[in-house]
């Protein structure tokens, strides 16, 4: 595991958090990335997503891991929240986690820490990965309470192989 390279999606709470301390206590190298998924201010003109930043940005300095960020509004505005809108259109109640899971986390998050060099992504889920003849299996939480394998189960075998989930145990 030692220099084994992991790009982590650090949201600033908790789950994030102890993912983070996790992977650098089982000697990986940790870098944090903070995902802006959405642009609106509120009333007072005012980002709520920028009190997570400071969060992320803190945590990652007190583990002494490096921090990134990156832009991924204009994905999650197309492939999330316009399909959670025609949906909703039509009577039909779709979980935009499911999808942002799919298509921002396991997807555009994805592509961006490959292409920075990293060797593996990780999240703050509850859910575990196994691996069994070369094929990767999404595998329920060891406390079935917090499990999240639902919120995970539209992500492919490709984008699975690459994931780890820290708080599986």
């Amino acid at each position: 595991m030692e220099n084994r390279k992991i790009m982590l999606g650090m949201s600033g709470g908790v789950d994030s958090s102890v993912a983070a301390y996790l992977l650098k206590k089982q000697g990986y190298e940790v870098i944090g990335l903070f995902m802006r998924n959405w642009k609106e201010q509120d009333d007072s003109g005012h980002c709520t997503a920028d009190i997570d930043y400071a969060d992320a940005l803190r945590v990652c300095a007190t583990l002494d891991i490096p921090f990134y960020t990156a832009d991924f509004s204009d994905e999650y505005w197309e492939r999330v929240f316009l399909h959670f809108v025609e949906e909703y259109k039509k009577g039909r109640t779709p979980n935009p986690d499911v999808f942002c899971n799919k298509y921002i986390k396991f997807d555009a998050f994805l592509k961006f820490a490959l292409s920075q060099g990293v060797d593996m992504i990780a999240m703050g889920h509850y859910a575990k990965r196994s691996d069994k003849d070369g094929v990767a299996y999404l595998c329920k939480s060891y406390d079935t309470n917090k499990d999240q394998t639902y919120f995970l189960s539209q992500i492919s075998q490709e984008q699975l192989k690459y994931a780890l989930f820290p708080l599986g145990d």
